[in-house]
């Protein structure tokens, strides 16, 4: 196994995106309005640790085409390209233009009530989400995944919690997981999910 498992990259000289600081102004703004305001700026400290977990992890994946779901400024869109996958499209509402500008793909501005509205259309080998979904609510992230699960029969979620557990809800397998560890300690997930039943 490679040891960044065990120590990861090297950590980040600045952290803009502290996880504390983000935080507070997740309480004091609410989700929305703080990436309505600051979606532009934020950067995701934990990137070289996404891409390990992505680089390790790809030919276990279908990226034949792939939706980078709530895709900010497209940092994981550009470890695809990277890899040379190169039918991507974005979704994010409040950073589409900056996506496009940054990566050169396509980007949709749905965000989570769009999802539950049913607007996300498509067929995707699969839907990726990093650093987003355990932002959803739990008394909607159950309809949110399944609209997901609508278009795609594989979600990659990436996240720094054990939360979203898909696993716990019914007709949701977990396929595998994996890990690597920030040289804080700070535990990165990689999970990849499956519905028991295909999309249609």
């Amino acid at each position: 196994m490679s040891n960044r498992k065990q120590t990861g990259p090297p950590e980040p000289s600045n952290d803009p995106g502290d996880s504390r600081a983000i935080r507070d102004w997740y309480q004091d703004l609410g989700i929305d309005e703080y990436y309505r305001r600051h979606g532009k700026q934020y950067q995701n400290p934990h990137l070289p640790w996404i891409q390990a977990l992505i680089e390790r992890n790809h030919t276990r994946l279908d990226l034949s085409h792939c939706l980078d779901f709530c895709c900010g400024r497209g940092e994981v869109s550009k470890i695809l390209l990277q890899l040379d996958y190169r039918q991507i499209i974005g979704c994010d509402p409040y950073t589409q233009s900056l996506y496009q500008q940054q990566t050169g793909l396509d980007c949709l501005a749905w965000s989570f009530e769009d999802l539950l509205q049913g607007k996300l259309t498509g067929n995707y080998s699969c839907i990726i989400s990093s650093f987003a979904l355990h932002l959803c609510p739990r008394d909607q992230l159950a309809p949110l995944v399944w609209q997901l699960f609508n278009c795609t029969s594989q979600l990659v979620i990436v996240t720094p919690h054990k939360r979203p557990e898909l696993e716990q809800i019914e007709g949701i397998e977990l396929s595998f997981t994996d890990h690597v560890l920030t040289q804080r300690g700070k535990r990165i997930r990689l999970k990849v999910y499956h519905p028991l039943t295909p999309p249609k």
